[in-house]
Order: C-alpha cells, then structure tokens, then sequence
C-alpha cells in the first residue's frame, strides 16, 4: 500500500524538478546565497508565491508589500484547509504540518484517499505531504546550485506547473467520474477571467466554492 502511495506522488516529482530548478536558477539570479533558496522553498513552500517573489525582489519592492502579495495569493489554500476539516483527525503537530503542506498538488492527491482506518490515513496523508514538499526543496537548492555555476535560459519552463495540474485534472476524473465538479470549475474561470482578470485565480476559487455549495444542497434538498 505504501508503495502505492509513493507512486501517487510521482506526478508532482517530475512537475516539481523542472520548475523548482528554474525557481533556483532565477532566484539566484538576484545575487543571494544558494541556501536562502533552500530556505524559501522549505518555509514559504509556494510556487507561484515564490516565482512572484523574484519578480518582486528584482524589481525593489519592500518586504512588507512583499508579504502581503504572498498572502494574498496563496489565501485560496483557506479554502483548502476548511474542506479537509473533517478529514484530519485529531494528529497533534503532524497535523500542523499537513495544514502547512496542503499545497495545489498534495489537495489534489490527499483528496483521492477514502479509509475509513484513521491511523492509516493519517500516515498517507503525512507520507504524500512530505515528498512533495521534499522534491520541492531538493529542486529549488539543485537549481541555486546550478545557477551559481552555469548560464542557462529557462525562458518557458514555467509551462511545466500547467502541465502539472493537467496532470493532476486526470487523476481527479479518474478517481471522481462525476463531470458537475469539472464543469463547475471551467464555467468559474471563464467568468473570473472575464470579470476579475486580475485576481482570476481568487475570484474562480470563489465562484467554484459557492457553485459547489448551491448544487449539493439542492442536491440534499431532492433526497
């Protein structure tokens, strides 16, 4: 079981080594240590917070616009963090790394299990969360490594976070089956691209969320 585990994370492996290592060599690029890198990618642990950081940093902003941006962006994970309620139990501080962890990619994954042995979940949910969060960290600190040492030009290796999720889309359709969730999620984009193109990602989240609520009491209402 564990080995399949393992494998589940594989996905988020091959997405996370190109775009970390371009996150490290641009990161580098600023002139910092390699190791503040590492640092970032441990504590801050967000891809595009952190993509968005070394365009901040490049450009002069201070740390405190700095942070707010970083919580603005990653503020969707609230919404992650309250639809697992129910599914973390009460797991002392591994449960405090599993709500620091809960990124797009291990939600996407972590949503997939259905045990109804909690102390097995409990290890499966850990498990996914700390390799992902590991390939994270390796990658950014193998790309600071590099940038310090070589010239390369990564323009267009942020499409790999697209094809990540694309990735991560299929496993859902695969687990789930139901197309109202997808199509919730395409119809909110569109409308929040249209209506709030710069905070698109928020305003989609939220729109999904509502949609998401309105349907399943309808659909409670019907039984």
């Amino acid at each position: 079981m564990m080995q399949g585990v393992v494998k589940s994370t594989f996905p988020v492996l091959f997405g996370y080594i190109p775009l970390g290592i371009a996150f490290g060599m641009l990161f580098q690029d600023l002139g910092y240590p390699w190791y503040l890198a590492t640092l970032m990618a441990f504590f801050v642990y967000a891809g595009t917070a952190q993509f968005m950081i070394v365009g901040l940093l490049a450009a002069g902003v201070g740390l405190t616009e700095i942070a707010i941006s970083t919580f603005l962006i990653n503020s969707r994970h609230i919404f992650y963090g309250l639809s697992m309620l129910n599914s973390y139990g009460d797991w002392g501080l591994k449960k405090i790394y599993l709500a620091f962890g809960l990124t797009d990619e291990t939600y996407s994954l972590v949503t997939t299990i259905d045990l109804k042995d909690d102390s097995a979940k409990e290890r499966q949910f850990f498990i996914i969360t700390a390799l992902n969060h590991s390939y994270w960290v390796i990658s950014c600190t193998i790309g600071a490594v590099i940038g310090g040492s070589f010239s390369i030009n990564t323009q267009g290796m942020e499409f790999t976070l697209t094809a990540l999720f694309v990735v991560l889309v299929i496993e859902q359709w695969k687990q789930i089956r139901k197309p109202l969730p997808f199509v919730i999620a395409a119809f909110s984009s569109m409308v929040a691209l249209y209506l709030f193109s710069d905070q698109m990602l928020l305003g989609s989240i939220a729109l999904s969320v509502t949609l998401l609520i309105i349907t399943n009491f309808l659909e409670n209402r019907h039984e």
